[in-house]
């Protein structure tokens, strides 16, 4: 009796047990489920508002300031470098020294010549004196003609060679000359490329020259932009050095083919005014005015495509919610993509991060600092 009383109530115990068991995993269950629905805080999206077109309503090329003429300087014979006589940024007169060879070997050919003269000239008088004793024994018959034509013709000969060997010899002279390398126009140099010692042959450039007169940007534009730049046509030009201030310049000159490496075509602008032009390999910008009709520019990453077709997504200020608004790109530049329409000078747009972004999703909007920004 006692032993089913003790076994009931052990179930029961076992019973109650199990029930208090399935309540706490209940209760647990419950609060697991409650945790997971509670909604997420809004991710921050960096925001910014379009920029006016008209600022910036320019296509920029930079480029280096470099002289309109530039000369590759070198010797016209071979020979030894004796001595370098200029530096780089060496500013230089017309018809100074820059470099000279070793004249040695030059001046024992300027010797060897001057005997070969010596010895034609000698000749020539002793082939002269022969047809001037000839000449009046033909007159009178003393000789035979044939003999005479033979003594007039080794005259000429000796004449012949001796108008060639005075012709070496003013070869030599002058490539003895040669021995030293002179600046052809007034200029800075602005590189060296050889040095005391080294053994050059003719042609060999030694020196660049930067002609003094008339400066020029030298820019590289790609081949879907060249059809836009004119020969003639105007540019501001503006130094990286002194930014703000803009100088009046044209294209003077276009390439007549694309690099093979860069695919660029290198263009030239002038300066209007040389005097106030900055300094040779300083960097410059150039600014071709465009007639696009673009009303905004917006940063190529807040462009986002749907349906093949260019869309920004737009912030409501009210509800902070982005939502898809389509666009017209009028054409992509260094700043940006320029728009011809889809949005408005109050419109927030999101400029970051944009392939993360849902229809009506709602955002903590920052600014490029990660400071909160009110709409």
């Amino acid at each position: 009796m006692r032993l089913l009383v003790a076994g009931t109530s052990l179930k029961s115990l076992l019973f109650s047990a199990g029930l208090v068991a399935a309540a706490l995993a209940s209760v647990a269950l419950s609060g697991c489920t409650s945790k997971a629905a509670a909604p997420e805080p809004p991710h921050n999206a960096l925001v910014a508002r379009a920029q006016a077109a008209g600022k910036t309503d320019a296509e920029i090329y930079s480029g280096d300031v470099r002289a309109r003429f530039e000369s590759q300087l070198g010797f016209r014979v071979n020979g030894k470098i004796k001595a370098r006589l200029v530096d780089v940024g060496a500013k230089v007169a017309e018809g100074q020294a820059l470099a000279e060879l070793d004249p040695l070997d030059l001046k024992l050919q300027v010797s060897s010549a001057a005997a070969n003269v010596s010895a034609a000239r000698a000749s020539r008088d002793l082939a002269q004196s022969e047809y001037a004793r000839y000449e009046p024994l033909v007159a009178k018959h003393f000789i035979s003609q044939t003999q005479f034509d033979s003594v007039s013709n080794t005259l000429k000969a000796a004449q012949a060679q001796l108008q060639q060997a005075q012709a070496a010899y003013a070869v030599a002279q002058n490539q003895a000359e040669y021995t030293t390398l002179r600046a052809d126009h007034a200029g800075l140099i602005t590189a060296i490329n050889a040095e005391a010692g080294q053994v050059v042959t003719a042609g060999l450039p030694i020196a660049t020259l930067a002609r003094d007169g008339a400066l020029e940007v030298e820019i590289a534009v790609p081949e879907n932009r060249i059809a836009t730049v004119n020969a003639g046509g105007a540019a501001a030009i503006e130094s990286w050095a002194d930014t703000g201030k803009l100088l009046a310049g044209h294209v003077r000159e276009i390439g007549a083919e694309a690099d093979h490496t860069t695919r660029t075509y290198r263009v030239r602008v002038s300066f209007d005014d040389s005097s106030v032009a900055p300094r040779l390999g300083q960097t410059a910008r150039v600014y071709f005015a465009t007639d696009s009709a673009a009303q905004w520019i917006v940063p190529l990453s807040a462009l986002y495509e749907r349906e093949g077709k260019p869309a920004i997504w737009v912030v409501d200020a009210k509800t902070r919610q982005v939502h898809l608004a389509p666009v017209t790109v009028a054409s992509y530049r260094e700043q940006g993509a320029a728009l011809s329409g889809g949005i408005g000078a109050q419109d927030w747009i999101v400029t970051a991060g944009v392939h993360k972004l849902l229809e009506g999703q709602a955002i903590a909007p920052v600014d490029a600092q990660n400071r909160p920004v009110s709409l």
